[in-house]
Formats: structure tokens, sequence, C-alpha cells
């Protein structure tokens, strides 16, 4: 499924579910980012109305509850919702490492755009004289910090829209300008990434988000270019994180039953007095303590020490970050 058309979905639940009211064919087109057209124009108003057929069919095959119906008796256009009581879920039981995905997934989504087009669409709700629930699906709090170029550059993949930024290794001390056609932004083992065309070297390259200096630039006109059909983002990540072979081996103790996603990265694990003794191969001694200390108290690195100085100094930016909250 293509990324508008997931956009315009999760818009079109979010408008359904966001008021009791059946709502017409009409205002949902008026409302859900997506369904813009000249309802005067007859083969713009079929094209719009073949559209609307084919994401009811698809959210119906998706197991989502829309309802049928008319306001009231003198209503002549049938209307939809969705009712919550058929779309919430049971109790769902998550282990601890489960529920922080989830939780982090659901911020970020928040926070990467999806909601202002939503947000968009509730006001339209409003002004058009619909009650609205505001808490129905919008109650995600985004507290999640991503690095600055990731809302830049989501918009930019998804307008089609080329940019160009200031980009530094750890082998070079000066940043390097990239411009570059960016197909999409991905996480990949903790970190974000951005896949595209690199227009000077004239390949497939992958950035990451963190190693970005300086604000993101587009450059030219939104729709300058189409990204390849049935791209695979993680895949192109993946491989170009593979080239970097692993050249070290960090000793980590974890407290028993604790620190899953560690346990499934060590090559290693001996029982002890503490806890269980992990070894975890790594390449990045950045990326392997921002791992670590993900995992908080549950675990303790020995060595070696660049890894251990790295988390350490993580953490004591996330104690200054929330100074404030704690002694509040």
């Amino acid at each position: 499924m293509s990324r508008t058309r997931t956009e315009r979905l999760v818009n079109l639940v979010i408008c359904l579910l966001s008021t009791r009211r059946f709502l017409t064919a009409a205002q949902i087109a008026a409302t859900v980012p997506g369904y813009e057209h000249d309802p005067e124009d007859p083969r713009d108003h079929e094209a719009f109305q073949r559209k609307f057929e084919r994401d009811k069919a698809e959210l119906r095959e998706l197991g989502v509850p829309l309802e049928t119906g008319t306001a009231s008796v003198f209503d002549q256009e049938p209307g939809y919702r969705i009712a919550h009581r058929e779309y919430a879920l049971p109790d769902i039981i998550l282990e601890p490492d489960e529920a922080a995905a989830v939780g982090i997934a659901a911020r970020l989504w928040q926070h990467a755009g999806l909601a202002a087009a939503a947000s968009s669409g509730l006001a339209k709700l409003r002004a058009a004289g619909v009650e609205v629930d505001p808490q129905a699906t919008l109650g995600v709090e985004p507290v999640v910090t991503v690095d600055p170029a990731f809302g830049p550059l989501t918009n930019a993949a998804r307008d089609r829209r080329a940019v160009t930024f200031s980009y530094r290794v750890p082998e070079v001390d000066d940043a390097a300008t990239r411009r570059l056609e960016p197909w999409g932004v991905v996480c990949w083992r903790g970190r974000w990434y951005v896949v595209g065309h690199d227009r000077d070297r004239d390949a497939t390259r992958c950035f990451r988000l963190s190693r970005i200096v300086g604000n993101v630039r587009p450059v030219g006109r939104p729709g300058a270019f189409t990204p390849p059909a049935q791209v695979d983002l993680i895949s192109h990540v993946s491989g170009w994180d593979g080239r970097t072979p692993w050249t070290g081996q960090a000793s980590v103790v974890a407290k028993p039953g604790k620190a899953a996603g560690l346990r499934r990265w060590a090559v290693e694990t001996l029982p002890g007095p503490e806890g269980d003794k992990l070894t975890l191969p790594y390449a990045d001694a950045e990326r392997l303590a921002a791992t670590i200390a993900g995992y908080g108290p549950d675990v303790r690195v020995e060595g070696p020490p660049e890894v251990r100085e790295a988390v350490i100094q993580l953490l004591k930016e996330v104690m200054t970050r929330h100074d404030g909250v704690v002694a509040a």
C-alpha cells in the first residue's frame, strides 16, 4: 500500500471515530486529506467515488467495523461512522519491552506529522457543525525527542521534494554538503536514517539523522522525483550498516529476567552472582551505548571504557534534561 493511501486511510479512521454522527461522503471529502476534488466536475467526482469505495472495502478487509446509516429519517443520503464499542480492542497483556516499543511508536506517529493532518480534519468537522470528541483518537502526548532533521525529511519524502544538508562522518572533521532526493525515513537498531538518491554521486545512499548538521533545506518544487516502486528502505540501511564490521566486544551485566533485547544480541551469556554477563559485539560505541542506556538500572557496563563512558555521558544528559521535572 502506498504511503499516500495509508495516510488517507488513517485519517479516514480518525475522522469516523471522532464523531457519533453518520458522515456523508460529501462531508468526508471535505474533511479527510486525500479526497479533495471538484464535485461539479463529473469525471473528478466519479474518480473520488471510486477511490472512496476502494478505501471502504480496504477498511472492512482490515476488520474495521465501518457502519452505514443516517442521522435521521429525513436524511436521503447514507452516511458512515465507526462505532467505538466495535472498534476498541480487548485488554492486551504486553511485556515491558513490548509496551515500551508500542508507546514509542505511538508518540513518534503523533510527532511525525500525521497528527497535524488529523487535527486539521477535525477542525473542518467542527466548522461544519459536527460534534467531535477530540480524545477519541488523539490522546497520545508526544514526549519522545527525535533528531531535528526528522520532521523536514519526512515532509520532503512525502512531498517528493529534494533537500540539501550538511553531513559529518566520524572520519572527517568538516561537514560536507549533500543533495538528496529522500524516499523515506526509517529506524534501524535504535537510529534514524533517511534513504534516497544522492544527486551528487548519482547513487542510492542512506544517512544517519544524528550526523546531519544544521537545518535541512528544501530544494526545488514538490513532485520533482518518483521513488522506486516497492523500495525496501530497511534493506538499504541494513546493507549499508552491515558493511561496518563489528570490531569490539562489550561486557554487560543484566539483572535476571531483564534486558531481553540485549540477550538476543549477545554472542555469549554467562550466569553470575549479580546477574547474567552478556558479551555484545559492536562497531559503534555510541550506538551501543544508546541501546544499553535505554534499559536503565537493569544493566551495568563493565567494559570497555569507551562504551562505559558513553553510557555514563548519555545518562548524565538525561538527568540534566529532566532535572527540573524531578526537582518539582
